[in-house]
């Protein structure tokens, strides 16, 4: 009984990293997430025996782990039901959810999808190539996200004979394209990895005495979870808001006269007594307390779903924003964006469309387009303006919502700095926007 008391309590104390993974077609990135679903033993047995028999119906000596992940993608390449798929494993250290993107050119939307939430993101190189357009085009998608941290993971490492230099140089050619976009040199970790074989993907290799660092497992197990936001000013849509109703709550207090507001803190901390504002109408007040369903909190932090009440009675309703008093977004009708257009219908300029910001959707108009960005060169450069947007494209524009909408740089502050554009007749996603430009692309 003390052995699965010890085991409950370690698994709701650990916490949980979320991070993507990207690459080109071919580098082995459905046979590295098998690879991490099997040497942690996050495969059911029936999974793997059905990956151990397709493995010998194709003529295979081992099992082919990249089976344990494309049968999704084949349906997701296709375009039937899915475009990025997610997985959940765990180690008695962490637990994580893992956002596994296609590597087509086609489908480099999906990556802005996978990447939306990610605290880390693996991307791969094949040893035997190094850096590619693909490299470059994802890497500058994950710095336009504000991806904080990178893992480049040189596969396939024993197809070049587990060769140092060639370790050295991929590192050297892709730290210069990081830098250029504004990644930290202590954001960037590299691994030699064998995806097929296991080195350095859970269990040291013996085949690289030349290399010191961590496993890719043991790093996602260690590197820092807590993200830009939980620094950040206060913010938090309002969801639902609880109306007055009769009976007591868990304090035994009369229900009779309570008005809750429910969302889920997106930024900063909050805490019983901070002065908010609530957006965009602009009236003042202070939070009298914060509950969940299990009682009242002390704080809470970004990422945490809670009721908060006021001290004074307010006009609120599902799409305000509550936020810290003394560092409020701007609230605004016309804003500049960077947009990454995600549909096979072209964007062009004075199109009518539908922008969803948080809990709030608004009728929106397109402005002038700006400067793409183009992955003609070596490293990403912002190019002249299009005509309109293609899928895939990532571009600057202008807008104007039909309501004003309180906003925050988007490389300030992740979600009150992103929206999203919908087609009106069809309720069909069109593109992710981000408030302002998250990147500059250093020559």
């Amino acid at each position: 009984m003390a052995a699965a008391n010890e085991l409950a309590s370690s698994s709701i104390n650990r916490d949980l990293l979320r991070f993507a993974t990207a690459g080109s077609v071919d580098d082995g990135k459905s046979t590295l997430v098998g690879r991490l679903l099997y040497d942690t033993k996050s495969v059911l047995a029936d999974q793997i025996e059905a990956v151990q028999r397709a493995s010998v119906d194709k003529g295979l000596s081992t099992p082919d782990l990249s089976l344990l992940v494309d049968g999704l993608r084949a349906e997701r390449e296709q375009g039937i039901t899915i475009d990025v798929a997610y997985r959940y494993f765990g180690t008695p250290k962490r637990e994580f959810v893992l956002a596994d993107t296609p590597g087509h050119v086609q489908y480099t939307r999906n990556t802005v999808t996978g990447a939306s939430t990610a605290e880390l993101a693996v991307l791969l190189v094949d040893a035997r190539n190094g850096v590619v357009e693909q490299t470059r085009r994802h890497a500058a998608v994950l710095a336009l996200l504000r991806v904080p941290r990178l893992v480049l993971a040189i596969n396939k490492i024993d197809l070049v004979d587990y060769d140092e230099g060639v370790l050295n140089a991929i590192a050297k050619d892709f730290g210069g394209l990081a830098r250029s976009l504004g990644f930290a040199d202590d954001a960037v970790v590299t691994i030699p990895v064998s995806a097929l074989v296991g080195d350095n993907v859970v269990e040291r290799s013996t085949r690289t005495p030349w290399y010191d660092g961590p496993t890719l497992l043991g790093h996602l197990e260690s590197v820092p979870v807590t993200g830009p936001e939980v620094g950040a000013p206060f913010r938090m849509a309002v969801q639902y808001v609880i109306r007055p109703r009769t009976g007591v709550d868990a304090r035994g207090s009369d229900l009779h006269d309570y008005r809750g507001y429910a969302g889920q803190v997106a930024a900063g901390t909050v805490v019983p007594g901070d002065e908010v504002v609530v957006l965009p109408g602009g009236a003042r007040t202070r939070v009298a307390a914060v509950e969940t369903a299990d009682g009242p909190l002390e704080s809470a932090t970004a990422g945490r779903s809670i009721t908060v009440l006021l001290d004074d009675d307010i006009d609120i309703s599902r799409g305000d924003v509550l936020a810290s008093a003394a560092a409020p977004p701007r609230v605004t009708d016309e804003l500049d964006a960077t947009l990454c257009w995600l549909a096979e219908k072209p964007l062009r300029p004075g199109a009518r469309l539908l922008l969803k910001h948080g809990t709030r959707t608004t009728p929106v108009i397109v402005g002038a387009l700006g400067e793409r960005l183009s992955f003609d060169s070596d490293v990403p450069a912002w190019a002249d303006a299009p005509a309109q947007l293609e899928i895939n494209d990532i571009a600057h524009a202008s807008l104007r919502t039909a309501d004003p909408l309180p906003l925050d740089e988007y490389a300030d502050i992740r979600a009150t700095g992103s929206f999203l554009l919908i087609d009106p007749p069809t309720g069909n996603t069109l593109a992710a926007g981000l408030v302002g430009t998250p990147i500059t692309v250093a020559p």
